[in-house]
């Protein structure tokens, strides 16, 4: 139940895509004046060295966030001026945690979160991870930001502790719900945490992600979630970024071909009214930079209401 451990995927395509959308979600709900809790069910470390053991050992970074800070650098000052808001936002807040040059650190979604909530409209993040390591280190983490009272943290599984926040006393809320789907009914449980989430906060934001594997579960998830929103008369947005096969995908003798994971798909309840045109603009660029053959991909699709 435990072996998963987000340090070795640190900074991979998907943590782009997720990042890329929570960033955009969180830039548009903190322009309203009223105070934003964002609860984050699955936090993780919450911060990620790039150059250390784990995300070293799997290299994942080196088809994400450091493939498209390379490919930008070579793109020269016009290559990031052309790039889409959303995207150069994404990079402006990674380059945050980072000297000059460097990418040595990436911030998970409980260091994105904070960076951008406010301190002066009371904005407050609440964190759940079980994980006896991760919650640990966490804890750690979050403790050298001396951010007092607007961040909490607690052990626990975050399927069951969303059910103690909502619906939150300010009455905005962004919920990202990611788990690690190590076993297979975590997708049943991302489907009825929701449904159970809607039923007890129905105007709060709700952004799951998901890999795109081959498990049937993968592929009902999204489906089960459109329906599910469709039901309670939600708008919905649905993003997927497909990277594509390695063309020379790294083999060991005797062993099959693992490519690793190469899409993830975002979901959306009640998403920001901006958020679909920000997608259509950001994701054809992120796929430029970051597709590598066969099978890639990018899709940006609405509904509901």
């Amino acid at each position: 139940m435990f072996s998963y451990r987000h340090a070795f995927h640190a900074g991979n395509h998907a943590d782009v895509l997720k990042h890329l959308v929570l960033i955009a979600c969180l830039r548009h709900m903190t322009q309203k004046d009223t105070a934003l809790w964002v609860v984050d069910t699955h936090a993780g470390a919450g911060l990620y060295r790039l150059d250390g053991d784990y995300a070293g050992t799997s290299g994942e970074a080196a088809e994400g966030i450091l493939k498209l800070a390379a490919a930008i650098k070579a793109k020269g000052a016009e290559g990031e001026q052309a790039l889409a808001p959303a995207l150069a936002d994404y990079l402006q807040v990674v380059r945050s945690f980072n000297k000059e040059g460097q990418w040595r650190i990436y911030p998970g979604s409980p260091f994105i979160s904070q960076h951008l909530l406010r301190q002066e409209v009371r904005d407050k993040l609440k964190l759940f991870e079980l994980h006896p390591t991760d919650s640990g280190t966490l804890a750690a983490n979050i403790a050298q930001l001396g951010a007092g009272r607007q961040v909490g943290i607690a052990r626990e599984d975050g399927f069951e502790a969303l059910k103690s926040v909502l619906p939150p006393p300010s009455r905005r809320a962004l919920v990202l719900i990611d788990p690690s789907y190590e076993i297979k009914t975590d997708y049943a449980k991302v489907a009825a945490t929701l449904r159970d989430a809607l039923q007890r906060f129905a105007t709060g934001t709700y952004m799951v992600w998901y890999p795109v594997i081959p498990r049937p579960e993968a592929h009902e998830l999204p489906r089960k979630l459109k329906t599910l929103a469709n039901s309670f008369r939600k708008p919905w947005l649905h993003a997927t970024l497909a990277i594509g096969q390695p063309e020379q995908a790294a083999t060991v003798p005797g062993e099959p071909n693992r490519p690793g994971l190469t899409a993830s798909g975002v979901f959306v309840v009640n998403p920001p009214h901006i958020l679909k045109a920000a997608l259509q603009q950001a994701l054809p660029q992120l796929l430029e930079m970051l597709g590598r053959g066969r099978g890639q991909g990018q899709v940006v699709e609405a509904g509901g209401g």
